[in-house]
């Protein structure tokens, strides 16, 4: 093509077409320069069964929120009625993986170990109270599941939970704990 045709056929253009095909062009240049307007906040959360996920669990603290039976329905936890949840604190301040926690009715301990994506337990060890009390009626449900854990899903983003979907299809919820 030549230039003088395109000169030619520009200037022949009517004035407010020109203004309005200047004006597009400079919208197309501001929106190809703009910031994106979705922080991380807003994108959706990543898969929680993701196995690079189960490496965020070091150092961290949680507290028993939730108990879903493989038929659906809800195992009540008795966190009110306890004063004191159902905790599980995972620390490698030892140099060690170490878990600890307290199950209802006593505190427990051993270390545990993040293979393929799943959380594990060794052999948990605790004190031995007797306890009369829903805390007490749902410790050796909650000790006997930490060793039947088939998945571990983590979401490290708001609202930050583990989940652990045991083998009989039961899962445990966890919410993350301050300390």
């Amino acid at each position: 093509m030549h230039p003088s045709f395109s000169t030619r056929r520009l200037a022949r253009i009517a004035p407010h077409a020109r203004t309005a095909l200047a004006a597009l062009s400079v919208a197309a240049l501001l929106g190809a320069c703009a910031i994106p307007k979705h922080p991380d906040s807003e994108a959706p959360a990543p898969d929680p069964f993701n196995p690079a996920a189960t490496q965020l669990l070091d150092d961290t603290s949680w507290v028993l929120t939730g108990w879903k039976q493989a038929d659906g329905t809800p195992r009540t936890v008795p966190f009110a009625n306890l004063g004191a949840p159902i905790t599980l604190t995972l620390s490698t301040a030892t140099g060690q993986r170490h878990a600890s926690g307290f199950s209802g009715c006593n505190r427990y301990m051993g270390s545990y170990s993040l293979k393929d994506g799943k959380l594990s337990f060794d052999t948990l060890g605790g004190t031995r109270m007797a306890c009369a009390t829903p805390g007490g009626e749902i410790e050796s449900a909650y000790l006997n599941a930490l060793t039947h854990i088939e998945r571990t899903g983590v979401q490290m983003r708001e609202p930050q939970q583990m989940q652990l979907v045991l083998d009989n299809g039961d899962t445990l919820v966890f919410e993350r704990s301050a300390r």
